[in-house]
Order: C-alpha cells, then structure tokens, then sequence
C-alpha cells in the first residue's frame, strides 16, 4: 500500500494517486488501451512521462483520444490492434468479483470494445466506487434510437426505471451516434447473466454491465492510500 497523507486526501486527490500507480502495469514497448472519464484523465497525465517508452495508446473515446494526442502519446485505431497486454479504466461501481458498471462518461460501447482486446484489465477508481451488489448507480445502457421506449419497457418488467439521458435537454448523442438508457432501481445479483440476457435484446448496442470483460485487478484510492484488489 501506499502510504497515506498526513490530511485526508480528496477524491480528486485518490483518482491522482491510483492514475500514477497505474504506471506499474504499463509495460515498455506496448500499445496501452486507455479508458475515459475523469480518474483516467489523471492516468492519461501520468503516461506522459512514460511517452519515449510506449509505442502508443489505443483510446475508448473521442475525448481520451483528444488528451493523449495533446500529449504528443501516439493512438491508434483499434482495427490496427490485434491484442493489448493491458486495459486500464475507471467504473461507476465494481463489486467484489471484479463486475463492474460503467458508461457514465457514455463511452461503454468503445470502453467494451477495447477492453475485449486486453489481456488484463485494470480498474482505476476511489474506494466510494465499490460496492456490495450492482445496480445502485444508474445503469447506462447504449441504445438504438428507435427502441428507446421498447427497451425500458422491458426494463420496467426487471423493476427497473429508464431514463433517457439527455444534454442541453436534447437526447445525448454518443460518439457512436446512439442514445442512452439510464435504470435506475436494479439490483445485479448475477452480472454475467444479466449482461448476456440484456445483450440480446433488439436496439441494445451495449450494456453497461461489465462482467464479460470485468477487472483482473482494481487499483482502489481509500484513505489509508492505493489498494490493489486481485480477482
């Protein structure tokens, strides 16, 4: 563990330090998948003083994309990748087997795909991400506009309420062209269960389950400094 600060350290302060011992899964010579959101913004920040030593990053988003270019990190397009050694991301949640909800950024469509590609992947959050059960952070779910309403009908049938998300009190548009569902009220007992039923319905891009491509290991910001958990 690392050692903790004197002071209590803020959140913004715990995702700094777990995007800096991120570092260490980096290995030299590789191309890195780089997740989105603002934990990975830190660890965006920290790959820079390792730019000389990777041959590039391939990136889950438009905005990710946009910050390691502005670094002079090289990204490439992931039909160049064949494999990836290493993904590292955030979560909204994780629980205890490494299952985690994401796509609070909107980027679950591209994060699942590039995660696919990883032979690891490492979870970067602050200890508030974990959970007990998912389902207590609403559940982004990447929908096809014309099902939006099918969909969280089906929803309603699983006890869960559909939101679209919107932005400037339009529909947010993904960088993939799509909506967003978020549900709120689910508990997920059994993730991959559930991601493999919710894939299946017609106008789901992607759920926002991760349990299919969950963490292999999760870099944890909690008071006493970073915790690594191992699943």
């Amino acid at each position: 563990m690392t050692s903790p600060a004197s002071t209590p350290l803020t959140q913004d302060q715990l995702k700094a330090l777990v995007g800096q011992a991120a570092l260490q899964y980096v290995l030299p010579g590789e191309i890195v998948g780089v997740g989105t959101g603002s934990t990975v913004n830190h660890f965006i920040d920290a790959l820079a003083s390792m730019k000389g030593q990777i041959k590039g990053a391939v990136s889950s988003s438009v905005a990710s994309t946009a910050r390691l270019q502005a670094l002079g990190i090289a990204v490439f397009d992931a039909n160049a990748v064949e494999r990836l050694a290493v993904y590292i991301d955030g979560a909204d949640e994780i629980d205890g087997r490494g299952y985690m909800v994401k796509g609070g950024g909107a980027a679950l469509t591209r994060e699942k795909i590039v995660a696919a590609l990883a032979e690891r992947f490492v979870c970067i959050a602050d200890a508030s991400k974990q959970v007990a059960v998912l389902g207590g952070f609403p559940l982004p779910v990447e929908v096809i506009p014309m099902a939006a309403q099918q969909i969280a009908r089906r929803f309603a049938a699983l006890g869960g309420q559909a939101r679209l998300r919107l932005k400037d009190g339009q529909p947010l548009v993904t960088d993939n062209g799509q909506h967003i569902l978020d549900v709120h009220g689910l508990q997920i007992t059994e993730p991959l269960a559930f991601e493999s039923e919710v894939n299946q319905w017609p106008g789901v891009v992607t759920v926002g389950v991760f349990a299919h491509q969950k963490a292999s290991v999760c870099l944890l910001g909690t008071a006493e400094g970073v915790q690594t958990l191992q699943f």
